[in-house]
């Protein structure tokens, strides 16, 4: 009966062991995760502060006036404005569509 006891009072100390083992590890995984949360928001900010200066930078290039002064570069001279007829405009729906295509499904 002692010997019984025993067994059975070293099984939950086991049990309790193993339980807290898993407890404490499951603890610095979260403790390590927190700690990578702030490397992560500053490479964020990183990031978004880097995607303004690239979108400033587009504006800023894509700007009427100063695409008129590129105009007036001379490298940039045999460049020219084309005419409205030169234009030519196709419908949104025919721009993908191809007369291969137009004749494969006419088949």
């Amino acid at each position: 009966m002692n010997k019984n006891i025993i067994f059975k009072i070293l099984i939950c100390l086991f049990t309790f062991g193993i339980s807290l083992y898993s407890y404490i590890e499951k603890q610095n995984e979260l403790t390590s995760l927190k700690i990578e949360v702030p490397k992560i928001v500053k490479q964020v900010q990183n990031l978004d502060e880097e995607i303004r200066k690239i979108q400033y930078e587009v504006e800023t290039f894509e700007n009427p006036a100063y695409l008129m002064q590129l105009v007036r570069k001379p490298e940039f001279g045999h460049l020219k404005h084309p005419f409205v007829e030169d234009v030519l405009t196709v419908p949104e729906g025919l721009a993908l569509f191809d007369e291969k295509v137009k004749d494969l499904y006419t088949q």
